[in-house]
C-alpha cells in the first residue's frame, strides 16, 4: 500500500527535519519544500498529497499567498505553521481555509497528533452516506457539497462543520462541543474560531445560510 504524503513547507532545514523525521516515524511519506515557490512546484507535481504543513514566513512566496494559490484548486487538508501569536493572523488562517493554526515553538508530537486527527476524520468522510436536508446535499465520499442543485466549494474545516450541523439537526450545540467533535482535540485557542467558520459557511451557502441558525450566548443549531 502507498505511504501517505505529506508536503513540509519552510525555510528552516532544521525545522523540515524535526517534523520530516517525527512524521517518518508514523510511516508518511514527506516531502519537503524551502520556499513557497518551491512548494507549489512540489505539489502540483504530486496530485495525491494528502496534507500540507505550511509555514508563514518564507522567502519568495510566503504561505498565505501559497496557500490562497492551493485553495484555487484543492481542498488538501492545510495546517500553518507561524511565529507569530496574532489573533489576526489566525483568523485570517482560517478565512482562507486553513484547517489547523499552529505557533512556534510548538510540540513535534502535538503536530504529528493533529495530522493524525485531520486524517483520520478525512478518510472517515468516505465511509459514511450522503446527507440531505434544506435543499442542501452534502456527499461525504465526493466531499461535495449542493444548495439547490449548485455546486459550491467549502474548505475540509467548514465541509466538517457543515457535515456535523446537518448530523445534528434540531440540536442546540453549544461552541464547546462543537469544538470537541470538529476539532477533535483540546483547543486553546479563541471559541470565536468558530463564528469565523459560521460566518464564511454562512456566506458560501447564499439563502440557505439561514439554516444554520445562532443561539445567543451558546452556540448554533441546524434546522431544515
Amino acid at each position: 500500500m502507498d505511504r501517505v504524503k505529506i508536503l513540509v513547507v519552510d525555510d528552516e532545514s532544521r525545522m523540515r527535519k524535526l517534523v520530516r523525521d517525527f512524521l517518518a516515524k508514523k510511516s508518511y511519506e514527506v516531502l519537503e519544500a524551502g520556499d513557497g515557490e518551491e512548494a507549489l512546484d512540489v505539489f502540483y507535481a504530486n496530485s495525491d498529497i494528502a496534507l500540507v504543513i505550511l509555514d508563514v514566513m518564507m522567502p519568495r512566496i510566503n504561505g498565505w499567498d501559497v496557500c490562497r494559490e492551493i485553495r484555487e484548486t484543492s481542498k488538501v487538508p492545510v495546517i500553518m505553521l507561524t511565529a507569530k501569536a496574532d489573533e489576526s493572523d489566525e483568523l485570517l488562517g482560517f478565512e482562507l481555509g486553513v484547517d489547523e493554526y499552529i505557533t512556534k515553538p510548538f510540540s513535534p508530537k502535538i503536530l504529528v497528533a493533529r495530522v493524525e486527527a485531520i486524517l483520520r476524520r478525512s478518510n472517515r468522510l468516505w465511509e459514511d452516506a450522503s446527507i440531505e436536508a434544506c435543499g442542501i446535499k452534502l456527499d461525504k465520499a465526493a466531499h461535495q457539497v449542493t444548495v439547490d442543485g449548485q455546486n459550491i466549494g467549502l474548505s475540509f474545516k467548514e465541509f466538517e462543520l457543515l457535515s456535523y450541523f446537518m448530523e445534528n439537526q434540531g440540536l442546540a450545540l453549544s461552541r464547546e462541543t462543537i469544538l470537541n467533535h470538529v476539532w477533535n482535540y483540546d483547543y486553546f485557542g479563541d471559541a470565536r474560531t468558530i463564528d469565523t467558520h459560521v460566518k464564511k459557511l454562512r456566506n458560501k451557502m447564499g439563502d440557505k445560510g439561514n439554516c444554520i441558525k445562532t443561539i445567543w450566548g451558546m452556540g448554533y443549531k441546524f434546522e431544515a
